[in-house]
């Protein structure tokens, strides 16, 4: 018994310290907008919600952004491969998951030698909804795809202060913002704003993307992936994983890989019985869900990413 019960303090310590999120701040913080962003009258990086009493570890959630940043992650020097990719983290669109869903996955992939930026989009306001110009895009997706494609076109545009290579940047996003991450995967040949300045005539293609239980992928009276997903022969390479019992369908993951397959794009897809939705690099109880990671890690190796 008492073997068990020291197993359990150093599992409980050292998961406390895998999930201290005040552990490492970022390398630096970049906005991905010269001024205000487009449509915004206001600037701010967000208000952080109170915890919530039950959830343990924590996490911490971000609401009323309208100056999104990039929080740049970088690999020590001697480990750094030119590999980068940006994380787009969940929470519906209302606020940003900033650790479980965004630094937690920034330290993986530095792990790896890959330099890690943490997407703060911005959120949906908690009062006046913001106007949306296109209309077939999901609600509230529209501003964090401008933020997504200006940030993938930025850090390509000084690839070299981060010791990065140009063509080897990548996405991954968590739920909402592996929505987002679809978005920017796929709508890379238009621009979703006006072109500011130099920087957006840079390529926003991804290299590569991941999405891990990405969110409403589909249109939900057809049951198809929505019209402005469009997946073609261009369309990145796509590592995708799910849960079957996910309630944010795997049915989204599963159209996306096969429409995928039918452009020949290279891609693969994880469909893990249990895990449910939200867990971002976290393990879940009675369920493997968590080893996404690992598949993930071979298939950035096979693509000589890491």
């Amino acid at each position: 018994m008492r073997r068990f019960t020291i197993y359990f303090l150093i599992l409980g310590l050292s998961l406390s310290m895998l999930y201290n999120i005040e552990a490492r701040e970022p390398d630096a913080v970049i906005d991905i907008w010269p001024g205000l962003a487009p449509g915004e009258t206001t600037g701010e990086t967000g208000t952080k919600l109170a915890r919530r009493a039950k959830e343990n570890p924590p996490a911490t959630r971000v609401k009323d952004i309208t100056r999104p940043q990039l929080n740049v992650f970088q690999p020590v020097k001697r480990k750094r491969n030119g590999t980068a990719v940006l994380i787009f983290p969940g929470g519906g669109y209302s606020y940003v998951v900033t650790d479980k869903e965004g630094s937690e996955a920034a330290a993986w992939l530095n792990e790896m030698g890959i330099t890690a930026f943490v997407v703060h989009y911005r959120t949906k306001p908690s009062k006046t909804p913001p106007i949306q110009t296109n209309a077939k895009l999901p609600p509230y997706s529209e501003r964090p795809l401008q933020d997504g494609q200006r940030a993938l076109s930025l850090v390509r545009k000084r690839a070299a202060e981060w010791d990065i290579k140009p063509d080897r940047i990548g996405v991954i996003g968590f739920s909402a913002g592996g929505q987002a991450a679809a978005l920017v995967t796929t709508r890379f040949e238009e621009r979703s704003y006006k072109g500011q300045d130099a920087i957006d005539q840079i390529s926003c293609r991804p290299d590569f993307s991941l999405l891990i239980y990405p969110w409403r992928l589909l249109d939900e009276k057809s049951g198809e992936l929505r019209e402005v997903i469009t997946i073609t022969k261009n369309t990145p390479p796509t590592f995708m994983a799910h849960a079957h019992n996910d309630s944010a369908t795997p049915l989204s993951s599963i159209q996306f890989y096969t429409a995928l397959k039918k452009n020949g794009v290279a891609a693969e897809l994880h469909i893990y019985e249990t895990g449910g939705h939200g867990y971002g690099m976290r393990p879940v109880e009675n369920s493997n869900v968590d080893t996404f990671t690992k598949r993930a890690e071979d298939w950035l190796r096979q693509r000589s990413l890491n």
